[in-house]
C-alpha cells in the first residue's frame, strides 16, 4: 500500500487558486507565491469564476476569502467546492477573512481548513506560512493517503516512524494528532483514552482534550468524563465541539431531551451548519417544541440562501412549521401565524416554476389552514382528492399530508401513511435515529389522540364549564402529551386535578401526571399570578417536583 503512494507534487508544479474580490489581495499573495518559487497561480474575483476554474484543472492549494461575491460568501463556496469534489483531502485549504467573530470562526473550523489568515495580509508572513504549509504537505503526504484509504494501521506506523526523527520536531504535533484520530477510527477507544491522557501531560491543544472526551464517551464513561467536559465547555476553542459530542452521546442513549439541549447550544455558537440545524429541527419535533422547530427551519432557510442547500422545500418547511405552531397556539397567535403562513405561500408561489412544481404541497397546506380556520368542509373538498400513499413525495411532504388527514378526522388515512413511512425508515440503514424515533412517536400519538392541541384545549374548557371534570382531565392530559412545555395546559391540568381530588382520591396515574405538570411549571417562566396558582395547586394536591436522576443532573450541570 505505502509503496504504491505517488510522490508529493514538486514545488514548481504546485497549482494554486486564490479566490477573493479584492485585487490587492491577489497582488500581495501572487507576489509572495512567486517569491517562494510557485509559478502556477490562478485568480478568481467571484464564486462563479472560481467554480469554472476548478472544473478545468485540479488545484493543490486553494486560498478562499469570506467576502467573495454578493450572491455567495466563502463559507458557502467552500462547501460547494467540497461537494463537487474540487476540494479533496489532498487539497490544502487556507481561509482568508477580515472578520474574526466567534460565530464565523466556529463555522470555519467546522469546514476544517488547513490554515486561517486574518486580513490585512502581510507579505512576509504569507511567504513564511506558505513555505511551512508546503513542508506540511510533504511530511503528511503518505500518512494522509493512508487515512484517505482507511488504512489506519499503516498511517499509525508511518506517523510513529516520523516521530523518531528529531529533525521533524515542528511537525510532531500533527503526527500525534493523526495517530489519535486513527485509534478512534479503529474503535480502539481504551487505547485512545490512554494515548490522549498521556499527551495531556505535555500538550494543551483543543484536539487532545476533545479526543480524550470522545474516547471516554465512546466507552460510556460519562461520569469519568464529567470534569473534563465541564472544563471544555468553558474553553472557547472546544465549547461547540463538546456540545456536539454530548448530543451524539445522548442520542445513542435515546435521551433525546438532553440531546436537544446540547444541539441548541452548539447551534448558537456555529449557526451556519445546515446538517446541525436539520438535527435541531428533528429533535425539536421529537420534544414537541414547536417554537424551536420553527426557529430551526428558519435558520436553515436563512443560512442556506444561495448555497448548495438552497431549495424551495426549505421555504415550504418554514410555512409548515408555522402551521404546526398554529394548531397548538392561542387564538391571538393563531391569527398572526395563519397570516404569516399565507403571506409566505404567496411569496413562494411567485418564484418561477414553484406553483406548478409544488402544487400538491400547496394544496395540503391550504387544507390544513382551512382546518385551523374551522372550515372543515373546504379542507375535506381538497383532501378527498388525495390518496394516502407515500410514493413520489418526500418524507416531509407525506408527514404534512398525514397531519392534514388527521386534523380532518380521517385517522385511517393518516395512520396508513405513518405505517408506510416507518417501514421505509426501518429499511434504511442511513436513516437518522432521531427521525426513526419521531415517526414511532407520531404513530402512537396519532393512533391514540384524535384531536389537535387547540381542539383539546377548547374541549377541556367546555367540559369543565359543564362540570364534566373527568372528560376535561382526559382532554388536558392528551393536550399535555402533544405540548409538554405548555404552561397554560399544565396549570389547567393541576386545577382540574384539584377539582377531582375534592370528590375522590386521585389514582397513581393522575398523581404522576400532576407531578409532571408541576415539574413543567417549576422550570417555566411564570407571571406572579401563575406562580401563585402553581404553588396553591401543588400544595392542595400534595405533589412534589420530580427529582432528576443522577445522569440527568450531570447533563443539566453540563448545559
Amino acid at each position: 500500500m505505502v509503496d504504491s503512494i505517488p510522490a508529493p507534487t514538486p514545488r514548481e508544479d504546485i497549482n494554486v487558486l486564490v479566490i477573493d474580490n479584492q485585487a490587492l489581495v491577489h497582488e500581495i499573495v501572487g507576489a509572495a507565491l512567486q517569491e517562494i518559487g510557485i509559478r502556477h497561480v490562478s485568480s478568481a474575483l467571484n464564486a462563479y469564476h472560481a467554480v469554472r476554474l476548478c472544473e478545468s484543472r485540479t488545484f493543490d492549494f486553494v486560498l478562499i476569502a469570506f467576502n467573495v461575491s454578493h450572491d455567495r460568501d466563502g463559507f458557502h463556496l467552500l462547501e460547494e467546492l467540497k461537494h463537487l469534489n474540487h476540494i479533496t483531502e489532498q487539497t490544502t485549504v487556507i481561509f482568508l477573512s477580515a472578520e474574526t467573530s466567534a460565530e464565523l470562526v466556529n463555522c470555519i473550523v467546522e469546514l476544517q481548513p488547513h490554515d486561517f489568515w486574518v486580513k490585512p495580509l502581510d507579505r512576509k508572513r504569507i511567504e513564511d506560512r506558505l513555505n511551512y504549509m508546503i513542508e506540511v504537505r510533504h511530511q503528511l503526504h503518505k500518512l494522509e493517503h493512508c487515512v484517505a484509504n482507511r488504512d489506519y494501521a499503516a498511517a499509525i506506523y508511518q506517523a510513529e516512524r516520523k516521530l523518531q526523527d528529531k529533525s521533524l520536531s515542528e511537525f510532531h504535533g500533527r503526527f500525534k494528532r493523526i495517530i489519535g484520530d486513527c485509534l478512534l477510527n479503529l474503535r480502539e477507544f481504551e487505547s485512545a483514552q490512554k494515548y490522549f491522557s498521556e499527551l495531556l501531560a505535555s500538550m494543551d491543544h483543543a484536539w487532545v482534550h476533545i479526543g480524550l472526551a470522545r474516547s471516554l464517551l465512546r466507552q460510556d464513561k460519562l461520569e469519568e468524563a464529567e470534569s473534563l467536559l465541564e472544563d471544555l465547555l468553558q474553553r472557547s476553542d472546544t465549547r461547540f465541539l463538546t456540545y456536539d459530542l454530548l448530543a451524539q452521546y445522548y442520542i445513542e442513549k435515546e435521551q433525546f431531551d438532553l440531546a436537544y439541549e446540547q444541539v441548541k447550544e452548539a447551534s448558537k455558537l456555529a449557526p451556519r451548519n445546515i446538517e446541525r440545524n436539520k438535527r435541531l429541527w428533528d429533535l425539536a419535533r421529537l420534544n414537541h417544541d414547536k417554537q424551536g422547530q420553527l426557529n430551526a427551519v428558519q435558520n436553515m432557510a436563512r443560512y442556506a440562501k444561495n448555497s448548495i442547500h438552497d431549495s424551495p422545500e426549505l421555504s415550504l418547511n418554514v410555512i409548515r412549521s408555522m402551521v404546526d405552531m398554529a394548531t397548538a397556539s392561542s387564538d391571538a397567535d393563531v391569527t398572526k401565524l395563519v397570516k404569516r403562513a399565507e403571506y409566505e405561500i404567496e411569496d413562494l408561489k411567485s418564484r418561477k416554476g414553484t406553483d406548478k412544481q409544488l402544487r400538491e404541497q400547496f394544496d395540503i397546506i391550504r387544507a390544513r389552514l382551512l382546518c385551523i380556520k374551522e372550515d372543515k368542509k373546504g379542507a375535506e373538498a381538497i383532501m378527498k382528492a388525495k390518496r394516502p400513499v407515500v410514493g413520489g413525495l418526500s418524507m416531509e411532504d407525506n408527514l404534512d399530508k398525514m397531519k392534514a388527514f388527521h386534523e380532518l378526522g380521517m385517522r385511517e388515512h393518516s395512520i396508513r401513511i405513518l405505517d408506510e413511512l416507518c417501514k421505509q425508515v426501518a429499511g434504511d440503514t442511513f436513516s437518522s435515529q432521531v427521525v426513526d424515533e419521531y415517526l414511532k412517536q407520531e404513530s402512537i400519538e396519532r393512533t391514540e389522540i384524535q384531536f389537535t392541541t387547540k381542539e383539546l384545549k377548547a374541549m377541556a374548557t367546555a367540559n369543565y364549564k359543564e362540570n364534566r371534570v373527568v372528560p376535561a382531565y382526559n382532554n388536558l392530559q392528551q393536550a399535555l402529551t402533544l405540548a409538554p412545555d405548555d404552561k397554560q395546559i399544565a396549570l389547567s391540568l393541576l386545577k382540574v386535578l384539584v377539582k377531582l381530588s375534592e370528590k375522590d382520591t386521585l389514582s397513581a396515574s393522575q398523581l404522576s401526571n400532576a407531578s409532571k405538570a408541576a415539574t413543567t411549571l417549576h422550570h417555566a417562566r411564570l407571571s406572579d399570578l401563575q406562580a401563585e396558582k402553581r404553588d396553591q395547586y401543588t400544595r392542595m394536591l400534595g405533589v412534589e417536583i420530580e427529582a432528576s436522576n443522577d445522569e440527568d443532573t450531570r447533563a443539566v450541570k453540563l448545559v
